[in-house]
């Protein structure tokens, strides 16, 4: 579904700031997988989420999307087969718009743009029932602007939005990061009822060691550009968090006393 064949991401090349974000990065993602990707800061991991969004351009290396090369195709034509949800809970809508107009922006996402009629009773009517799942009541607010919204339901709404239109690949950068604890749990149930549902591939960032060892279906840890243990299947549904800590002492030559490196953002 997605493959990723020796992608080299340099930022400032020839520079004294010269960085080596993403090292010759070989991976291969199922049709349906959830992956969670965890590692320790600069480890590469929302690098590797903006190459595959097509945000920043490679150095070297390819990658397919469903099958097709999209290795130099720009950010907003790989739009419209990949939803992205940030860990800021105001990116990814438009504030000053209704929720309505915000969830019609998203399903249009990466069509071609013509003179047409505005929201229709249709979509009016799908929006109510998707938000309705949601359980927030945000279905009896259509009208509402984004802006006057809690950071939990703009999160939420996020979510729907980048999943609205049934991507082929669905982005997550650590989007439950931002909230308290509760709305974290929240948001994160929404997320993958939602990813059921739609049996979305899913590349999921996140800085939190047992949420990456309980969702979805394979875990990969990144370190310095590249990705240093890839566990799936039996051997992930033993391992623990504690486990995980000593593999990561292992397989990159650090070891730690605490896990509050990789409990950090990238």
């Amino acid at each position: 579904m997605l493959q990723l064949s020796k992608v080299t991401k340099i930022f400032n090349p020839g520079s004294v700031n010269e960085k080596s974000a993403l090292q010759e990065i070989t991976l291969h993602v199922q049709t349906g997988e959830v992956i969670t990707i965890i590692g320790s800061n600069g480890a590469g991991k929302s690098t590797l989420l903006n190459v595959v969004a097509g945000v920043c351009e490679i150095e070297s290396g390819k990658i397919l999307l469903d099958g097709e090369d999209v290795t130099c195709r720009p950010e907003h034509i790989r739009a419209a087969w990949i939803g992205r949800v940030f860990q800021d809970p105001l990116l990814g809508t438009a504030a000053s718009m209704t929720i309505e107009e915000n969830l019609a922006m998203a399903l249009r996402r990466g069509r071609p743009r013509f003179l047409r009629r505005g929201i229709t009773a249709a979509e009016r009517k799908m929006f109510r029932e998707h938000l309705a799942l949601l359980g927030l009541g945000l279905e009896d607010r259509l009208g509402t602007r984004v802006g006057l919204l809690s950071g939990g339901q703009r999160q939420a709404l996020t979510v729907l939005m980048a999943t609205i239109a049934t991507p082929k690949l669905l982005l997550l950068d650590e989007h439950t990061a931002a909230l308290d604890p509760r709305t974290a749990r929240t948001v994160m149930a929404l997320t993958e009822r939602i990813i059921a549902h739609h049996h979305l591939t899913t590349l999921m960032v996140t800085h939190n060691l047992e949420q990456a060892l309980r969702t979805g279906t394979r875990t990969i840890m990144m370190h310095e550009g590249r990705i240093i243990l890839d566990l799936s299947g039996p051997e992930r549904s033993r391992t623990t968090v504690a486990d995980l800590l000593k593999m990561f002492g292992q397989a990159s030559g650090n070891i730690f006393a605490d896990d509050k490196v990789l409990l950090t953002g990238s």
